[in-house]
C-alpha cells in the first residue's frame, strides 16, 4: 500500500551552505550548516518563517543538532570540536533561545590527539546528552548538573575504537546506541553502566541510527544503503529494508512508530512502512544528497503526516501526506 505526500513549501536558501543536520521542537525546526549560524523557523505558520537566528554559533560550521522533544533544550557540534547547549529562555516562547553552555567534551591534547565529539543526541526532557567521538568512545552527561557539572561524564562507554558516526538516545534516557565507521552497532544501558547489545553490523560505515518512540526498535543505515531494524530488548536483526541505491545518510521514526523516514546520497527521501516491511512513498525532488529529514511533530487538531528533509545548497523542502487534513 502507497502513500503519497504532497511538497507544500520550500526554502530555496535557509542556509548559505549545505544543512547538514535538522532537529524539530513541538513549533519550531532547529538547522544547522556549514556556516556559523544556527535557524530557528516555525513549523505552525505554512509559510515556514524564520523565528529566529544564532550567529557565530559554531565558527566552522555545525554538523549536529540535536533537541529534547519538550522543545526546551538544544545541543549543537560544531567542526570545530565544540559541543554548545542552548535553551529556551525561561518564560518566552520558542523563538527565543540562548545559549545555556559550552560543553567539556573530554578532548584532550592538540591535532591528531584530540577526542572530539561527533554525533549528539539528547534525551525527551534534555536532561541528558549523549555524544559520540573520533575516537570510539560514547559518553553521556547530565545537564541537570548545569554548566559547572558538564566537565566528567556520568557514563562513559568503550568500543572498539572506530570513529562514533551517529548516536541516538531512547526518550526516557534509559538506553544509548551508537553507529560507527567500521559497521559496528552498540547498544548502552545508562541506568546499568554496561553493554546491552553489540549488534550485527552493516559492514560498511553506519551514518544514522534511530530509536523507535517506544524504545523497541532500532533503526541503522549507512554506505551498504540497506536499512536494518533491531529489537532493542534481544538485539536481534528482525528486518532489513532495501531500495535505496546510495548511502543513508539520515532516519527517523513517526511518532507512532510506524512509518521510517529516510534520507539518502543521490537526493531521495524515503517513506518505510515497518509493519508492511516496504517502501510507501519516495521523492526525489533534491538535486543533491540529502543530509538529514525529520518527521514534524503533530499540532493541534491536524492529522495530517509532515516531515522536512534539508541538505545541499541549503534547502530545506516540507512535505504533507495528501490524505490528511
Amino acid at each position: 500500500m502507497s502513500k503519497q505526500y504532497l511538497t507544500i513549501h520550500t526554502l530555496d536558501s535557509a542556509h548559505p551552505s549545505d544543512i547538514f543536520s535538522l532537529s524539530p521542537t513541538p513549533t519550531a525546526l532547529l538547522s544547522a550548516s556549514g556556516s556559523s549560524t544556527l535557524k530557528v523557523h516555525s513549523t505552525t505558520d505554512p509559510s515556514f518563517p524564520l523565528l529566529q537566528t544564532l550567529p557565530n554559533a559554531h565558527k566552522l560550521g555545525c554538523h549536529h543538532i540535536t533537541t529534547s522533544s519538550n522543545g526546551l533544550v538544544a545541543a549543537s557540534a560544531g567542526f570545530g570540536g565544540e559541543v554548545k547547549v542552548w535553551k529556551v529562555r525561561e518564560g518566552e516562547g520558542e523563538g527565543d533561545w540562548v545559549e545555556w553552555g559550552v560543553l567539556v567534551d573530554g578532548s584532550v591534547g592538540t591535532g591528531k590527539e584530540r577526542k572530539e565529539v561527533w554525533g549528539l543526541a539528547l534525551d525527551g526532557v534534555g536532561r541528558y546528552l549523549s555524544g559520540s567521538s573520533f575516537d570510539g568512545r560514547v559518553r553521556v552527561w547530565d545537564l541537570n548538573l548545569g554548566p559547572e557539572g558538564w566537565g566528567t561524564p556520568v557514563r562513559e562507554y568503550e568500543t572498539k575504537g572506530s570513529f562514533g558516526l551517529c548516536v541516538a538516545m531512547s526518550q526516557d534516557g534509559k538506553y544509548t546506541a551508537s553507529g560507527h565507521e567500521n559497521g559496528s552497532i552498540y547498544v548502552f544501558n545508562n541506568e546499568t553502566s554496561r553493554l546491552l547489545h553489540s549488534l550485527p553490523g552493516l559492514i560498511l560505515p553506519v551514518r544514522s541510527i534511530a530509536f523507535s518512540p517506544a524504545s523497541t526498535l532500532l533503526a541503522a543505515g549507512g554506505d551498504s544503503t540497506t536499512i536494518s531494524l533491531y529489537a532493542v530488548s534481544t538485539g536481534e536483526r528482525i528486518l532489513q529494508l532495501s531500495g535505496n541505491k546510495a548511502w543513508v545518510m539520515s532516519l527517523d521514526f513517526n511518532h507512532t512508530g510506524e512509518y521510517l523516514l529516510s534520507g539518502s546520497y543521490d537526493g531521495k527521501a524515503k517513506v518505510w512502512s515497518v509493519e508492511g516491511r516496504n517502501c510507501v512513498a519516495t521523492h526525489g525532488e533534491s538535486e543533491g544528497v540529502i543530509w538529514g529529514v525529520k518527521w514534524l511533530p503533530k499540532q493541534g487538531v491536524r492529522v495530517a503526516e509532515m516531515f522536512v528533509v534539508g541538505g545541499k545548497g541549503g534547502q530545506m523542502s516540507f512535505f504533507r501526506e495528501a490524505s490528511g487534513g
